[in-house]
């Protein structure tokens, strides 16, 4: 399966479009479904448990079309459904285990799957990059119907694991920002993608819609919880903040590790551009989170003058000299690997000088 450069993303659209007709009208799939861990397995077994993940996966996506109708043109596949997470391993040890290759045959297996279901899979994967060859990045992506990788985000925060942030300059030089905040101009609409718990973070979905995005595809593993949890709340405030559709899924627990499976269960959603949840899954493996996606209402939206149309009234030169106040510094990593506490160590440095300028 080839996969298009990270910088070369927002101009595929007409190579799509020789595939499939426009669609402004379509059923999108928040796949809840469970993910098999890989921690603790040799490399050869971790690779093995990869694929028949993808086996699993793959069955479920074209049952589920099935079921629902072949109106299904946009399926999302939680955070970790490939491998689960690193759970004390080093850099380059999980780099070994869980990470794919940018053209790995595993890309290529989905690819299989979305070409024959015709439809476009999203999902997210810890993923090495030839440029950078002592980190590993998490990596969220679109499969197009054609089998090709038509969107390739690398996730901008995270606690514990390097990101493009950490080499800014150097991932610039290479992708530039368009590879930072890509959306890829698609047959279904204009996607981006918001891994995890970054949908807790304003600023990143708004970027994405600064440049076009109309469909956040969330591939998250999170708290279930019968109460209101951050991340559900944000789900809703990203969507209408942005006037975009949310498409959220989460894991129906992950299996395989010490933690509890069922910590990471349920409330995965399709959320519409006025914050509305249009369906929502209740915990355990679901294909129940499916809805329609109207796109000339979204854009209808976006062109209506009034107080609701919250992307217009943007008033972004007013916060650029606050947001030119660094916080968490950038080029942290260098081309050798990093400890895991290099993260934590960062952390406490960046507390602390926001505590000395009083900011905290």
């Amino acid at each position: 399966m080839r996969s298009l450069p990270l910088a070369r993303q927002l101009s595929w659209k007409s190579a799509v479009q020789t595939l499939d007709d426009p669609m402004t009208r379509y059923l999108a799939l928040a796949l809840q479904t469970r993910c098999f861990a890989v921690n603790g397995m040799s490399i050869d077994s971790a690779r093995e448990r990869m694929r028949a993940n993808l086996v699993r996966v793959s069955a479920q996506i074209a049952a589920s079309k099935r079921f629902i109708g072949p109106d299904l043109k946009l399926v999302v596949l939680p955070e970790y459904f490939l491998t689960s997470f690193p759970q004390g391993e080093s850099i380059e040890h999980w780099q070994a285990l869980a990470c794919l290759s940018m053209d790995d045959a595993l890309y290529g297996q989905l690819g299989a799957c979305a070409s024959g279901e015709q439809v476009y899979i999203a999902g997210n994967a810890y993923e090495r990059d030839p440029h950078f060859p002592a980190l590993y990045f998490q990596t969220s992506f679109v499969i197009s119907p054609s089998g090709e990788i038509c969107l390739r985000y690398r996730r901008l925060v995270s606690m514990f694991a390097p990101t493009p942030h950490d080499v800014l300059d150097a991932y610039l030089d290479r992708y530039g920002w368009e590879g930072v905040f890509p959306v890829a101009d698609t047959a279904i609409g204009k996607l981006a993608a918001i891994a995890s718990e970054e949908i807790l973070y304003p600023e990143i979905a708004r970027a994405h819609a600064l440049r076009g995005a109309e469909i956040f595809v969330h591939s998250t593993s999170e708290v279930g919880s019968p109460a209101l949890t951050p991340k559900h709340i944000a789900k809703r405030a990203r969507a209408l903040e942005n006037l975009a559709y949310v498409v959220s899924a989460n894991s129906a627990g992950i299996e395989g590790t010490s933690i509890p499976a069922e910590s990471t269960d349920g409330m995965s959603t399709v959320i519409d551009y006025k914050g509305m949840a249009l369906s929502e899954a209740s915990t355990g493996e679901s294909m129940v989170a499916y809805a329609t996606i109207e796109l000339e209402a979204l854009r209808a939206w976006r062109r209506r003058p009034g107080m609701g149309n919250l992307l217009a009234r943007q008033r972004l030169e007013l916060f650029a000299p606050t947001y030119a106040a660094v916080v968490h510094p950038k080029n942290t990593l260098s081309q050798t690997p990093p400890t895991r506490a290099h993260f934590l160590d960062t952390q406490k440095r960046v507390i602390d000088d926001l505590a000395s300028r009083g900011l905290i």
